[in-house]
C-alpha cells in the first residue's frame, strides 16, 4: 500500500496507523519478554499514553528513559507522541554522574527505569529513589518520582515545529549536546525508506534506542514499512549470530560489531548461517574496504554503506541496494536532502575537493536544547547545518567521507586525516579495530594510533610499523602505538575518541 508522506504525519505514532489497518495481526515488534502485533502495540501506546497522564506527564513535558533495548522504550516513546511530550532515552550503561547531567538538563517530569531488561538501569532506578512498577501491558520496570518543579514546553500543532525526541549526542568528542528532533525530523527519515524495507522484514535491532539510529531508523523506520522489529538490550557476536540463523532478514551494525561477529566465527571454526538475511548495512563509523570485503565474502550479500548524524535524524547519505559499491563511500545523499562541500570561507568546492560537508533539508533538528548560541553557531540563517566533518562528493554523486574536521592533525603543516591512517592499521592481520588522534607537541603534532587487539593473540608491532611504511607518508607515521584489549567506545560501538586523546596528552605510555 502507499504510505502517506511524512508532511502528512503529524505525530510519529501515526506511522504505524495504516499498518493497524491493514495488517492488525502482523507482529510489529517483540523483546525476550513480550511481542506486540501491531494492533496490540497500537492498543498498548494508547493506553499507556492515558498512565502517562495519570502519573502527571503533560503535554511538552520531558518523559526521560534510562535502560538499554526493549519494548517498553518503544512504547514509552509511541505514548509520549500521543502527549506531545518528548522523549528522551538514554543507556543505562552511563555512568551516575552522566545520567544525572543529562537529567539536570532535560529537567523530565517522570523517569523510568527499564530494570527487566538492564542491571545498570536498576543501580540507577535504586540510587534515585524510583520504586518497582508492574505496569499493566508494558511490563516490569521503575518509576522516579514526579518532577514538581518542571516546566512544560510550549507545543505547536505543525510537526515540523513540535519537538518529538531529545536526543543526547555520545559525546565522542566532546561534551554531550541535547539534540532537539521533530516529529517531521523522524517521520521524513522513516518513510524515506532508502533501504528498501517491506512487510514481512525482520529487523534485528541491537542498536541502541538511546542514539539516533536505534529510535529513528531501527524502530521508526522498520514500523513505518511494516516490518518486524526483534530487540535485542546488548550487543554480542553470539547473540547476533542466533538472530541471523532464527530468520532475520535485515541488520545494520557499526563496523565494530561485524569486525567481532567474523573473528567470533573464526575463532570457533564456524560458518555463518543466515537463512533468510537479504539486506546488510554499516553505519555510526567509519568503514575500511578490508573489513567490507570480508564482510561480503562471509555474508555473501554487499554491505550497504550509509553517513547521518544525531542532528540530522539521523540519514545524509545511504548506498542504496540496488547500486552497491566497491568502495566505502556512503552513497549520494537521500532524496530531499541536499548537501554542499565548502572551504573556510563558505565557497562551494568543485566534484572531487575535500571540505566541509553542509547539509540542508527536512531532516535538520530544531536545534539543541537551552542552548540557542551554539544551535546558531551550526545552522546559519539559510538553514545549512555544518556537520563538523570533512568530505568529498564526486561526479558519480556519492559522498565519501574524509573525517571530523576537529580530528584533522596537522603534521609538520601537512594535513594528516587519522581515518586515512586507521584504515591501513585495520588491513593489518589480526587487528579489530583502531583510532587515531593527534597530540600537541611545542608548535606540533604527532600522531598517536591506539589499536584494538583480541585477548591473546599477539601483534608484531614491527611488522605493523613496516606495514604502515608501505602504505603510508612519514609524517603520517605514529610516533606511538598503544594495544588495548578494547578501545573506549560509546554503547553504539563509536570509538570515544575524547577519551583516547586525554590519554594520548598524558605521560607516554610503556609499548607492550
Amino acid at each position: 500500500m502507499n504510505m502517506p508522506e511524512s508532511n502528512e504525519i503529524s505525530r510519529f505514532h501515526a506511522l504505524l496507523e495504516p499498518w493497524v489497518q491493514s495488517q492488525p495481526d502482523q507482529p510489529a515488534l517483540r523483546d525476550a519478554h513480550v511481542a506486540y502485533s501491531y494492533a496490540q502495540l497500537w492498543k498498548t501506546s494508547q493506553d499507556a499514553a492515558q498512565q502517562l497522564r495519570a502519573w502527571g506527564v503533560r503535554a511538552g513535558d520531558r518523559v526521560l528513559v534510562v535502560g538499554e533495548n526493549c519494548a517498553a522504550a518503544c512504547v514509552i516513546a509511541l505514548a509520549a507522541s500521543r502527549l506531545d511530550a518528548w522523549v528522551c532515552i538514554v543507556n543505562a550503561r552511563l555512568s551516575p554522574a552522566e545520567i544525572d547531567n543529562i537529567a539536570a538538563h532535560a529537567t523530565p517530569r517522570r523517569i523510568f527505569f527499564t530494570t527487566q531488561v538492564s542491571d545498570d538501569a536498576l543501580r540507577h532506578a535504586q540510587r534515585l529513589g524510583a520504586e518497582a512498577c508492574d505496569w499493566a501491558g508494558v511490563g516490569q520496570l521503575h518509576l522516579g518520582p514526579l518532577n514538581a518543579q518542571a516546566q512544560a514546553e510550549p507545543c505547536h500543532a505543525q510537526a515540523a515545529e513540535q519537538v518529538a525526541a531529545l536526543i543526547y549526542t555520545s559525546g565522542t568528542s566532546g561534551a554531550p549536546k541535547g539534540v532537539m528532533l521533530t516529529h517531521a525530523n523522524l517521520a521524513f527519515i522513516a518513510n524515506t525508506n532508502v533501504r528498501g524495507l517491506v512487510s514481512g522484514d525482520v529487523v534485528y535491532g541491537v542498536l541502541p534506542m538511546a542514539h539516533i539510529v536505534g529510535l529513528s531508523t531501527q524502530f521508526l523506520g522498520a514500523l513505518a514499512a511494516g516490518a518486524t522489529v526483534v530487540l535485542e538490550s546488548r550487543f554480542t557476536p553470539e547473540g547476533l549470530a542466533g538472530a541471523l540463523r532464527a530468520g532475520a532478514t535485515v541488520f545494520t551494525g557499526v563496523p565494530a560489531m561485524y569486525a567481532r561477529l567474523l573473528d567470533w566465527l573464526r575463532t570457533r571454526q564456524q560458518a555463518l548461517q543466515a537463512p533468510r538475511l537479504r539486506l546488510i548495512g554499516v553505519a555510526g563509523s567509519p568503514l575500511t574496504p578490508e573489513l567490507k570485503a570480508s564482510v561480503e565474502a562471509q555474508f555473501q550479500l554487499p554491505l550497504l554503506n550509509g553517513y547521518g548524524l544525531t542532528e540530522t535524524a539521523p540519514t545524509i547519505a545511504q548506498v542504496r541496494a540496488q547500486a552497491p559499491r566497491n568502495d566505502c563511500a556512503v552513497g549520494p545523499p537521500i532524496p530531499g536532502v541536499q548537501v554542499r562541500i565548502v572551504n573556510p570561507q563558505g565557497e562551494d568546492l568543485p566534484a572531487g575537493a575535500a571540505g566541509e560537508l553542509w547539509v540542508r533539508g527536512p531532516n535538520v533538528m530544531k536545534g539543541y536544547y537551552h542552548d540557542d548560541a551554539q544551535t546558531r553557531q551550526v545552522i546559519n540563517a539559510q538553514g545549512w547545518f555544518n556537520t563538523g566533518d570533512m568530505a568529498r562528493l564526486e561526479g558519480d554523486g556519492a559522498l565519501h567521507i574524509a573525517g571530523r574536521t576537529k580530528e584533522l592533525i596537522i603534521r609538520s603543516g601537512f594535513n594528516v586525516y587519522p581515518l586515512e591512517v586507521e584504515q591501513v592499521i585495520n588491513a593489518f592481520p589480526g587487528i579489530v579495530q583502531s583510532a587515531v588522534v593527534g597530540r600537541t607537541v611545542g608548535h606540533n603534532e604527532e600522531v598517536i594510533a591506539y589499536v584494538e587487539v583480541p585477548a591473546g593473540r599477539q601483534i608484531d608491532e614491527q611488522a605493523l610499523r613496516q606495514h604502515l611504511r608501505e602504505h603510508l607518508s612519514p609524517y603520517k607515521q605514529p610516533a606511538e602505538i598503544h594495544f588495548m584489549e578494547q578501545l573506549p567506545a560509546a554503547p553504539t560501538g563509536k570509538l570515544l575518541k575524547n577519551v583516547l586523546k586525554q590519554m594520548a596528552g598524558q605521560a607516554p605510555q610503556t609499548r607492550p
